[in-house]
């Protein structure tokens, strides 16, 4: 999985999954290890549904609740508003926008 959200990160793709029972589409931005020790994909979500119920928002998602990753054909061309290069919310990076 972490090829699949590198790469996607690196050509700022969209990714489609479904997290705790939800389909999503997020724009993934930060790939790592988390504070809390999990491997974590830091995204926003564009579209789908959430436990939440917030859908556009930043999302922290640990990567072994993700299930049926794919990279879709659809871009994004900046880093969504509120983004932080060296995310403080992760102890390792993999990769990032």
């Amino acid at each position: 999985m972490n090829e699949i959200i590198c790469q996607a990160i690196q050509e700022k793709r969209l990714l489609s999954f479904s997290y705790k029972g939800y389909n999503r589409i997020v724009e993934p931005h930060t790939h790592g290890v988390s504070t809390a020790n999990n491997e974590s994909l830091r995204c926003y979500q564009v579209s789908g549904g959430s436990v939440s119920g917030k859908v556009l928002d930043w999302k922290m998602m640990t990567i072994n609740k993700i299930n049926g990753l794919l990279i879709t054909d659809d871009t994004f061309d900046n880093p969504r508003d509120g983004y932080k290069k060296n995310d403080s919310g992760m102890n390792r990076i993999y990769c990032e926008l």
